[in-house]
């Protein structure tokens, strides 16, 4: 298991994004901080397997081809290219903004697919594959909102203190009641987004779209479009996943 651990980890150094040339052994050594000996063990074994790679005149490494092998075969066996997909590019289309697609993953949300507008030159990029805790955010705030209470509990106690459960618990209510979830600078100042969750037909949780936006001047006509934007599309989509 620790072989095992020390390689996600430097995976997931590896994959950050600001990275994009690579890192020697020498960085991943001390990023990681692990011994130069045990790193280049570990390395050539990830080498093996595709996972990472070196550049044969930098010495650098970055990940390998089989990470994206295995997603795109995950990719592929979702409903979404089909039913979920057309959805996102229309929303954006409609509202010329960034729209996402969020997945629950235990305490944490991915991002699993951003839809940008191409009429719209100033945007909000959230990297695929981001990580955000289930009580940050709009989307994911919506996903809380439609799970049973306990299960939501369970998750939020794991995140919050217990002295800030009972406020979040309330904006959840409002949240179910209303429809959708609305968040204000909660990552970056200056943004906003509008999150609904998606349910199939058994209401299981699919995951979240949201459409997220530069709040400067924005006036309440078009944020009432949004809202309903997001919302219809919400309900479309579930309703092609077979949601009642």
């Amino acid at each position: 298991m620790q072989a095992l651990d020390r390689a996600m980890l430097i995976a997931d150094i590896l994959s950050a994004g600001t990275i994009e040339e690579g890192l020697t052994i020498s960085e991943l050594s001390i990023a990681s901080k692990l011994p130069l000996g045990t790193m280049h063990r570990i390395l050539k074994a990830m080498s093996e397997h595709g996972m990472v790679e070196q550049d044969v005149l930098t010495k650098r490494y970055r990940l390998g081809t089989v990470w994206m092998e295995y997603g795109l075969r995950v990719y592929d066996s979702m409903d979404y290219i089909s039913k979920i997909r057309p959805e996102l590019e229309r929303l954006s289309k409609e509202v010329n903004e960034s729209v996402y697609l969020s997945k629950p993953a235990g305490p944490e949300a991915i991002i699993m697919e951003r839809i940008d507008s191409e009429n719209n030159t100033i945007r909000i990029y959230d990297q695929l594959g981001t990580r955000i805790p289930m009580h940050i955010g709009a989307a994911n705030k919506a996903m809380l909102a439609a799970m049973p209470e306990t299960e939501a509990k369970r998750i939020l106690s794991s995140l919050v203190p217990a002295e800030e459960l009972r406020a979040i618990q309330e904006t959840l209510a409002r949240i179910r009641r209303q429809g959708y979830a609305v968040s204000h600078g909660e990552r970056t100042a200056g943004t906003s987004s509008i999150g609904v969750a998606v349910t199939d037909r058994l209401g299981a949780i699919i995951g979240a779209i949201s459409v997220g936006f530069i709040n400067y001047d924005l006036s309440e006509e078009r944020f009432k479009f949004l809202i309903e934007q997001v919302v219809e599309t919400g309900s479309r989509i579930s309703v092609r996943l077979g949601s009642q």
